[in-house]
């Protein structure tokens, strides 16, 4: 997770009220390119979950996490737009919004 990313999320839980302990990171199957992002604030890892980082931490559970190796969560703002982006070097396309990819 870039550092951008970081204070990006911890912004997002002040404003909600939310103690930002870590995120949830996953895969789902949809989306126009097949697979989709999903992504939540969550207090603790389950009990089969991948854990990476310190602050906040992000949980990935293991089937997700074979299509996340590798993955940079990064947060940018432009003329482009404003939102987080997942640099995935396992997509081989993804969607003109970057919010879904193929594998």
């Amino acid at each position: 997770m870039s550092p951008s990313a970081a204070e990006r999320l911890q912004i997002m839980a002040d404003k909600s009220g939310v103690e930002l302990v870590g995120v949830r990171v996953a895969v789902l199957g949809g989306g126009c390119a097949g697979f989709s992002y999903d992504m939540d604030f969550e207090d603790s890892a389950d009990s089969d979950d991948l854990v990476f980082g310190d602050h906040p931490k992000i949980f990935v559970d293991k089937k997700s996490h074979e299509y996340l190796d590798g993955t940079v969560l990064e947060f940018t703002g432009g003329l482009k737009g404003v939102g987080f982006v997942f640099k995935n070097p396992n997509a081989e396309s993804t969607c003109g919004c970057g919010t879904s990819f193929s594998v």
